[in-house]
């Protein structure tokens, strides 16, 4: 592979907008990826109550701020990473919604980084409604779940 052309190609994406360039010779494949700034887009409300963020082409719901929060115990994400019902693929969830839970048992998983993360429930209650999808995304202090305390 020509590394002559590999820096020429560098230099010329330098200061442009262009994230990422990809091209194969008959030598081999290269991709060669820059970083331009965060690409953050907010989006105007879609409902004046419930304000919508657009982050390049993902939808973030807004925080849960209802009745329900104010009246059950909340379960809220302490990392970011991804958001899992079960275990591995293909077993059962640790809960569902009307199970009784105990304190320390373990609710979910929130993968970061390649760590799975159980998160544990911090009250003996009933499980009244689960918030996130299985394998979905969630932000530090995201609401995961609303505990009725028993």
């Amino acid at each position: 592979m020509d590394k002559k052309l590999i820096f020429e190609i560098i230099d010329r994406i330098k200061g442009t907008k262009i994230e990422e360039v990809e091209f194969e010779t008959k030598e081999g494949k290269v991709k060669i990826k820059q970083y331009v700034g965060p690409q953050k887009e907010i989006v105007a409300p879609a409902v004046p109550s419930q304000p919508v963020v657009e982050i390049k082409n993902e939808t973030v719901a807004p925080q849960q701020n209802t009745e329900e929060s104010n009246k059950y115990h909340v379960i809220k994400s302490p990392l970011v990473g991804t958001f899992y019902r079960a275990p591995s693929p293909g077993a059962p969830p640790f809960v569902e919604e009307g199970d009784t839970v105990s304190k320390g048992q373990v609710l979910c998983i929130i993968e970061a980084l390649k760590v799975m993360n159980e998160i544990e429930s911090d009250v003996n209650g009933r499980i009244v409604k689960i918030l996130v999808e299985n394998g979905q995304p969630v932000e530090y202090g995201q609401e995961l779940f609303y505990i009725e305390p028993l």
